[in-house]
């Protein structure tokens, strides 16, 4: 009886150790790269890097100014044009011939644009910023914003702009500085949760979560009155960093790239905020950031809605540190 026992074990242990020694062969073939580094590869290899958002590979910035009245056939002409406003706004005024879409449905209108390249038209380009970013990452990779929105179009829309830059919130705030950048540290990578091992399935699913989030922004006095609770990026160059001054312990992590690694200095556990001069740039950033997994934000209009009559305007990119619209026609529903 024992021995028949021990002739029972050991046809069940056969079936097991078949079944284990399968197992292990599985387990080898187990892809364990990390989702970021699938998207960061796929980004690279698809020259989707940040710099490559702000700039196309193709030379294209990611903002459009307002043409001159004698050219607004041919931008009308030009582009693929959505204004993401809301509906009662665009139905007050909008661009002749552009098309009213919510922001969520924004990589829909990639395939219908065809040949054109998409114009995304918001209040202030800032929204718009963000989301042609998240249109050049999906493909459409000469998608452009609005500069300055609809506030750069005509005087009668540039309320949203303008009663938002008087604020001299930073001037002569305790926790605005004109010390040297702190030295950047090197931080470890998101971590991305997904069951896919597919490069640019990750990426299409990251785009398509961040498109559903809606524009990340934070108030530049939020961010000015507690800086300690954020991870502060100043995306300025050495030489304005200095002359603006900054919020304080602000870093300057520029360039920002993958392919240098140079995105490590950002902390991946904290709220990253983003600033720029008008808060354009910094939105194209926090989109692509998003997009890599960091909790990113951009700053409200940026510089200009801190400290607008700062003297190192009238030497800067921006001129006097305030858009100028145009007097352009538009049409009314």
């Amino acid at each position: 009886m024992k021995k028949l026992s021990l002739i029972l074990i050991g046809l069940l242990l056969i079936p097991t150790l078949y079944l284990t020694s399968c197992d292990k062969g599985d387990d080898s073939a187990v892809n364990t790269t990390p989702a970021f580094t699938l998207l960061k590869d796929q980004m690279l290899a698809n020259n989707l890097d940040i710099n490559k958002i702000i700039t196309s590979p193709d030379g294209v910035s990611f903002v459009a100014g307002a043409p001159a009245e004698a050219d607004l056939t041919a931008f009308l002409a030009k582009y693929y044009i959505i204004d993401i406003r809301s509906a009662a706004d665009y139905g007050a005024n909008h661009i002749t011939g552009a098309k009213n879409v919510s922001f969520a449905n924004i990589l829909a209108e990639g395939p219908l644009a065809g040949a054109k390249p998409i114009l995304v038209v918001c209040y202030t380009g800032q929204t718009a910023c963000y989301a042609t970013a998240l249109l050049r990452m999906s493909g459409f990779k000469n998608t452009q914003a609005l500069k300055w929105g609809m506030s750069g179009w005509n005087p009668t829309t540039a309320g949203s702009w303008n009663g938002k830059i008087g604020a001299e919130a930073a001037k002569g705030h305790a926790n605005w500085t004109y010390d040297s950048a702190p030295s950047n540290m090197v931080y470890t990578n998101p971590v991305i949760s997904t069951l896919s091992t597919d490069g640019a399935a990750i990426l299409k699913n990251r785009i398509e979560a961040v498109v559903a989030e809606g524009f990340k922004t934070v108030t530049g006095t939020d961010v000015l009155n507690a800086p300690n609770n954020y991870f502060v990026n100043n995306y300025f160059s050495a030489a304005d960093y200095t002359a603006f001054g900054h919020i304080k312990n602000a870093y300057r992590i520029n360039p920002l790239t993958l392919a240098d690694n140079s995105y490590l200095g950002l902390d991946p556990s904290a709220k990253v905020v983003t600033y720029c001069y008008t808060g354009q740039t910094s939105a194209v950033i926090t989109a692509c950031l998003r997009v890599m997994g960091y909790y990113a934000y951009s700053l409200s209009f940026g510089v200009n809605g801190l400290y607008n009559t700062n003297t190192a305007w009238t030497s800067n990119q921006w001129g006097v540190g305030t858009n100028v619209p145009k007097n352009l026609p538009f049409a009314i529903n």
